[in-house]
């Protein structure tokens, strides 16, 4: 699978990508999310279909423009075509897979956070505190470099299987 030793390359090479500026700080947030749609496992059930795509939604600003959109199409998980939109809703976030909280949304955290509980939503968000109020991962900034952390506990009150090598890269709560 030619697509698994791509994600792997970008997935390793991520982490160390310089964020200088808020393009490259995004560009790469970006291809973290569309990593995680190749490394956590869903149950069936949180999908209504076996041809269902998965959707990654943003709430809030969307600081990836189009690009994430545009890198979305390429990608194909199990037969499963990967869908990027924006919500405007927090009781929307229950219809994805994927929900990315953009700083912007630091006031609406719990909100967000209470609308998915009981569903199997991976939620990642930027603000700091995200991990502490239930967000399975946390993307952040240090040393120029875009780091993530990932709630274990978070992720299986989701129902969510982490594949190994994506939590090899992550710092564990």
């Amino acid at each position: 699978m030619e697509y698994t030793k791509l994600a792997l390359v970008l997935l390793a090479l991520s982490p160390a990508l310089a964020a200088d500026s808020a393009a490259d700080e995004y560009r790469v947030k970006g291809a973290f999310l569309l990593n995680f749609a190749k490394f956590v496992e869903w149950p069936a059930q949180s999908f209504q279909g076996p041809k269902e795509p998965i959707s990654i939604c943003i709430l809030g600003a969307n600081p990836f423009t189009s690009a994430l959109e545009t890198a979305a199409r390429e990608v194909v998980v199990e037969n499963r075509t990967v869908t990027v939109r924006q919500i405007p809703d927090p009781l929307q976030a229950r219809q994805c897979q994927i929900v990315f909280l953009s700083a912007s949304e630091r006031k609406r955290v719990h909100a967000v956070l209470d609308a998915v509980q009981g569903g199997s939503v991976l939620t990642v968000g930027e603000s700091s505190g995200f991990l502490a109020g239930g967000g399975v991962i946390e993307l952040k900034v240090e040393e120029s470099k875009v780091k993530m952390e990932i709630s274990m506990a978070s992720a299986k009150r989701a129902g969510l299987h982490i594949s190994a090598k994506l939590l090899s890269l992550a710092q564990i709560r």
